[in-house]
C-alpha cells in the first residue's frame, strides 16, 4: 500500500516526457517564427535545427520508455507541422520576399506562392506518413522527410542572412524560392531516402569512424550554416541523382525501365 502511490507518480512521469520534449518541438518552431518577423534570420535558422534535435528525441525517448501512444502520434504530427512546414516557410518568406518585391510584382507573387507550395507539400507529406505509417518499409521514407527539407530551407536562409553588408540581388533570391520550392516538391515525391533507422548503436565499429565523430561536430561548430546546408542538401539530392544513375544505366543495357 505505501509503494503504490509512488509507482503511479513514476508511471505519469515518464509519459510526459516525450510529450514535453514534442512542446520544446513545437516552441522551437513558434520562436523560429516569431525570430523571422523581428527579422533575427540567423537565430530562426538555429532554432528549426533545435526543433529537429527535439523531434528526434521525442520518438527515441517514447520507444525507449515504452510511453508511445495515439495521443504522442497526433501531438507529434502537429509539433512537426509547426516547426518544419510553417516555420520554414515564414523564415523564407519574410526573409526573401520584402526584397524579391523591389524587382517587381510578379517576383513577390513568385515568391509567397512558392513558400506556400512548401507549406502545402509538408502538410502532405506528414498527412501521407501517418496514413501509410503501418505498411511502410521502415528501412527508407518516401519523401524527402518534412525535417530534411525544412534544414534546407533554414540553412540556405542563415547562410545568405550571414553575409553581413551583402544583399542577394535577384539571382540569390529567386535561387532561394527555387530551393523552397524544390525542397516542398521532393517531400511529395516518391524517390526512396534511407531512414537510418535500422542503425544499430551497439554493434562494433572501426576506431577510424570513431575519430570521425569528434569531427564531424568540429566542421559543424566552424561553419555551421555552411556545413548543414551541405550535408542536408547531398541528402535530399542522393535519391534522384541514384534514381537518374539507375535510368541511365538501365537506358544502356537496354533495358526498359519499370512502368515504360
Amino acid at each position: 500500500m505505501d509503494t503504490e502511490p509512488p509507482a503511479r507518480r513514476r508511471s505519469r512521469a515518464i509519459y510526459l516526457l516525450p510529450n514535453l520534449l514534442t512542446t520544446a518541438c513545437l516552441f522551437s518552431g513558434f520562436y523560429a517564427v516569431v525570430a523571422a518577423i523581428d527579422k533575427h534570420f540567423a537565430p530562426a535558422g538555429m532554432a528549426v535545427f533545435a526543433a529537429m534535435i527535439f523531434d528526434t528525441l521525442d520518438g527515441r525517448t517514447a520507444r525507449l520508455t515504452h510511453t508511445e501512444s495515439s495521443f504522442g502520434k497526433e501531438y507529434d504530427s502537429l509539433a512537426d507541422m509547426v516547426a518544419f512546414g510553417l516555420a520554414p516557410a515564414i523564415v523564407a518568406y519574410q526573409w526573401g520576399v520584402v526584397r524579391i518585391m523591389e524587382f517587381g510584382q510578379f517576383w513577390g507573387r513568385f515568391g509567397w506562392l512558392a513558400c506556400f507550395f512548401y507549406a502545402a507539400a509538408a502538410a502532405l507529406r506528414l498527412a501521407r506518413f501517418n496514413a501509410r505509417a503501418a505498411t511502410a518499409d521502415k528501412r527508407y521514407f518516401e519523401g524527402l522527410p518534412s525535417p530534411s527539407a525544412a534544414a534546407i530551407v533554414a540553412a540556405f536562409v542563415w547562410f545568405f542572412s550571414e553575409w553581413q553588408g551583402h544583399e542577394p540581388g535577384l539571382t540569390g533570391l529567386i535561387l532561394a524560392f527555387i530551393v523552397t520550392a524544390t525542397a516542398g516538391a521532393l517531400m511529395v515525391s516518391r524517390f526512396g531516402y534511407p531512414s537510418f533507422k535500422q542503425f544499430n548503436l551497439d554493434r562494433r565499429i572501426k576506431f577510424v569512424y570513431v575519430l570521425l565523430v569528434p569531427l564531424f561536430f568540429v566542421a559543424i561548430a566552424w561553419e555551421p550554416a555552411t556545413m548543414l546546408l551541405s550535408m542536408f542538401g547531398v541528402y535530399a539530392l542522393s535519391a534522384p541523382i541514384l534514381w537518374a544513375g539507375r535510368r541511365i544505366r538501365r537506358a544502356v543495357r537496354g533495358v526498359p525501365a519499370p512502368g515504360g
